[in-house]
């Protein structure tokens, strides 16, 4: 029988005191990975943390603080696995806020903690200039800090064939599906900053490919969560987007975790520079089928 898919090997992720970073964390923990989980909450990554330390007792997870919009946090917690594990393998950059004094941030994509929206982000005419350059700095100058110090790290990783380690890593950046499609409902900041990191993506995977670190962007359709369902307050709001999902239902954290799981294994060794749709088939789709969903959605381990 084959061994845990991540056994022996190390991540960083950002975000994980809940949505994708949590459900990330917990089933890397399950696959024999030792992470440094980072979040700008701290008390939610030691909870996690502590889950796994029950859950998986032989796996190591250390919670870390960190506010992605400061580079030298950003080192630090790269350093810190390096330090405690000896290699970094995977980043998972599914971070979820900063601190912003005086300001409330909703957590995105699609309140899920792929980056910040902020509630003044708007259309062209309407949004501050103060806006768009707090979004940019968060969710695309936050995820290029996380990527500039795992190709340094990944660099140096020492290869151990008989445990199937070797030099590279896997970088998987949390972008959205508004970076591939316009919607009209206007929030031009984030739209914008969610196709500058596509694009940076892209342009890393191919710079670093034949170092053995890759690169891809995963691209999450709206997911159920509490702030959204709650942003959703009126019939008209949730049906607005709900019609849009050709399977009927909003996604779940869970099964963008496992797609990050399948980017950050080795069974995506031919995989970079790849915008990876996990939408419900909703960037697919012109007009949906009618009828309800014949299927639940699954539980996540959280």
């Amino acid at each position: 029988m084959p061994g845990p898919r991540l056994a022996h090997k190390s991540a960083v992720i950002t975000g994980a005191g809940s949505g994708i970073g949590l459900e990330t964390s917990l089933l890397f923990a399950s696959e024999g990975c030792s992470s440094v989980l980072a979040d700008i909450n701290l008390e939610a990554a030691e909870r996690t943390a502590q889950r796994i330390h029950e859950q998986y007792p032989e796996v190591k997870a250390i919670a870390i603080k960190c506010d992605v919009s400061k580079e030298a946090e950003v080192e630090a917690c790269i350093k810190k696995a390096v330090n405690e594990f000896g290699r970094l393998d995977i980043v998972v950059s599914c971070f979820e806020n900063v601190t912003v004094p005086g300001k409330w941030l909703i957590a995105v994509h699609q309140f899920n903690n792929a980056g910040i929206m902020h509630p003044a982000d708007d259309n062209a005419l309407n949004t501050d200039e103060k806006i768009w350059d707090l979004t940019q700095n968060i969710n695309v100058k936050g995820v290029w800090f996380g990527c500039k110090h795992a190709i340094t790290a990944m660099r140096a990783n020492p290869t151990d064939e008989s445990k199937g380690l070797h030099v590279g890593g896997s970088v998987i950046n949390t972008a959205s599906f508004v970076g591939k499609m316009g919607a009209a409902t206007p929030q031009i900041a984030y739209t914008t900053s969610k196709g500058a990191v596509l694009a940076m993506t892209r342009e890393l995977a191919m710079v670093h490919a034949k170092e053995g670190i890759r690169f891809n962007a995963l691209c999450p359709g709206p997911l159920q969560t509490p702030l959204l369902m709650d942003f959703l307050n009126t019939p008209e709001k949730l049906n607005r987007r709900l019609t849009h999902l050709p399977m009927g239902r909003f996604g779940e954290a869970i099964e963008q975790a496992r797609a990050v799981l399948f980017l950050g294994s080795d069974e995506s060794s031919y995989i970079t520079g790849m915008d990876f749709l996990v939408d419900g088939g909703l960037s697919a789709c012109y007009v949906t089928a009618e009828g309800q969903p014949a299927l639940p959605p699954p539980s996540g381990l959280a």
